[in-house]
Order: C-alpha cells, then structure tokens, then sequence
C-alpha cells in the first residue's frame, strides 16, 4: 500500500540502530527499541536507547571518511526528524510522507486502514 516509503523507511531505521548500536548503551535488558505508527499519511519510526553517547547531531564527514553520515541520510529522506533525550532514554525519531497507493488494501486489513503501531526490540544491541 505505502510502496513509495518503505525503502526510505528502512533505510532510516538502519542507519538509526546502527548508531544507538555504535554509540550508546542498551535499554534493560540488552536491547535497542524501534517502533513504528502509520497515519494517514506519514509513517513515524524511532529508535530508542539508553543514551550515554553523545547527543546524535548532523556531522560534515570527509568523503574518505568510513562513517558519520547516516543522521544526514535521516534528514534527507524524512520530512522532519530529532532526538528525545531524558536521564534514562534517547530516542531518535523520524517522520516520512507516506501517500497510500489507490486501491490498495494492508496486509491483514481488509478495510485499508493503517492498523496500530508496531514495536520491535533487537536484542544483544
């Protein structure tokens, strides 16, 4: 149904855990949060983890540089994006436009409505 964003949207997450994996410490538990809500038009995904790293931020890297360009691939791909961050928590989030196709139908839903919002946990993180 929403085609046209799902490339964008995991490439987002990706790039969204690959930094709370590199830089920060885990929830309890050992794991990284993602979660997900679709609304009528825009998709909502975030990362959440215990902080600890340093505040996620937009950085310049050299072309020979390995890394540190993944919150600009976040800004260029989403409509918005930012950080949450309390003594125990940092969530990155990002919101991306997500025009439904005509016609189409979610997996599961007969109706085409969005559903609820999704969660998932990457243990070991």
């Amino acid at each position: 149904m929403y085609e046209s964003v799902v490339g964008d949207a995991a490439l987002i997450v990706s790039e969204l855990l690959s930094n709370a994996i590199r830089h920060a410490a885990p929830l309890p538990g050992s794991t990284v949060r993602v979660a997900w809500t679709l609304h009528d038009d825009t998709l909502h995904v975030a990362v959440s983890d215990a902080g600890g790293g340093p505040m996620p931020h937009v950085t310049q890297a050299s072309a020979a540089a390995p890394g540190g360009r993944g919150l600009g691939i976040v800004e260029t791909l989403s409509a918005r994006w930012g950080v949450l961050r309390d003594e125990s928590e940092t969530t990155v989030w990002a919101v991306l436009a997500a025009a439904p196709v005509a016609g189409a139908a979610v997996r599961g839903d007969p109706g085409g409505g969005p559903g609820p919002a999704a969660r998932s946990s990457v243990a070991g993180a």
